[in-house]
């Protein structure tokens, strides 16, 4: 809370966070007080303001993740404080719901047809109770608003319920199906994630724009099938987007899916029976990494770069980490890393 200025700490959006569980760590921090958690934030700190074009809204992005995901293209604000960055800050929500009506009633706005508000990250939802009171500010001043939700769906049940009830539509991130990969890649479990992917597509399809896994060659193009698989077989009219990996943190030097991988991935996911799948982004050049490893060579694979990168654990989990305090895979600088000749 350093340097941060909040007008009123007894604020019911606060209060919550001086146990803090909302997330599947459940690490019961006081986040108010300076204690940190697995994902390193206290209070609810915004990195940047911005009009998504394709969205169509004003979109908020939150500092700090509860995953420590060895690909992530945003790792300065997903690992915040520890990548060294420094950002807005945390802001009074009557404060923040006043900026999006200004927001809204630009130029600018009218020109992209932006008439939504969206949260995302980092991972957003570790500021639910924060969320609540932007909506319901917001939504004094703009009683219709619509409110897109960016997550990696490591929500407790209980968070989640509560994001289902401000969201009109959410961006579900599955970024492995197997545990073991899964692990690897995030630090986290998968279990939570399967269960409110699930919990959603059951009960609130409508509320789903996408599920989206990033394809990432030799660890994760062998997951989609099995994510594909799992959506299907719960609805299969629920879109699935593939988005190509494009080489970042720790795995800066690790290259990303040909076009052609992505198109026959599309293809295999709609063979199996999902209605509405497509793909975004994919590598310009030719992998040189084989596609068709197994499941055991993808862990092999993510393991040499956490290796490479510092990480001491294995199993890797970054909840139980006697070092997750002190990272030695939290990289300022991923090109330094000296890879074997």
């Amino acid at each position: 809370m350093l340097g941060i200025r909040v007008r009123s700490m007894n604020a019911n959006y606060l209060n919550e966070l001086k146990k803090c569980t909302i997330c599947e760590w459940k690490c019961k921090v006081n986040r108010l007080n300076g204690e940190k958690g697995v994902c390193r934030v206290g209070l609810p700190e915004i990195a940047y303001t911005s009009f998504a074009y394709v969205l169509k809204s004003y979109s908020i992005t939150f500092l700090g993740c509860c995953f420590r995901c060895i690909y992530c293209n945003a790792y300065r604000i997903s690992q915040y404080p520890d990548a060294g960055w420094l950002y807005r800050g945390y802001s009074e929500p009557e404060n923040v719901a006043a900026e999006v009506h200004r927001a809204l009633s630009t130029r600018t706005a009218e020109t992209i047809g932006v008439h939504r508000l969206s949260f995302t990250g980092g991972e957003a939802s570790l500021h639910t109770p924060y969320l609540e009171a932007v909506v319901n500010k917001t939504k004094e001043v703009v009683p219709d608003i619509a409110v897109g939700l960016a997550t990696n769906g490591f929500s407790t049940l209980d968070t989640l319920k509560r994001l289902l009830a401000i969201a009109t539509y959410i961006n579900f991130e599955i970024k492995a199906f197997d545990g073991s990969v899964h692990e690897l890649l995030t630090g986290a479990p998968v279990e939570p994630v399967l269960r409110n992917a699930e919990l959603i597509a059951t009960r609130h399809p409508e509320k789903i724009r996408v599920i989206r896994t990033v394809v990432i060659p030799g660890i994760t193009d062998a997951q989609v099938l099995k994510i594909a698989e799992f959506i299907k077989d719960i609805n299969p009219d629920i879109r699935y987007r593939l988005v190509g990996f494009r080489p970042s943190f720790i795995l800066y030097y690790h290259p990303g899916p040909t076009k052609r991988m992505m198109e026959k991935l599309v293809r295999a996911c709609k063979d199996l029976g999902l209605k509405n799948v497509d793909f975004s982004g994919y590598y310009p050049a030719t992998t040189s990494v084989r596609t068709n490893h197994s499941g055991a060579n993808a862990q092999q694979l993510a393991t040499h770069y956490l290796k490479l990168a510092g990480c001491v654990t294995e199993p890797r989990n970054c909840g139980l980490c006697a070092l997750k305090h002190r990272c030695k895979a939290m990289l300022m600088e991923p090109w330094l890393v000296k890879l074997p000749d």
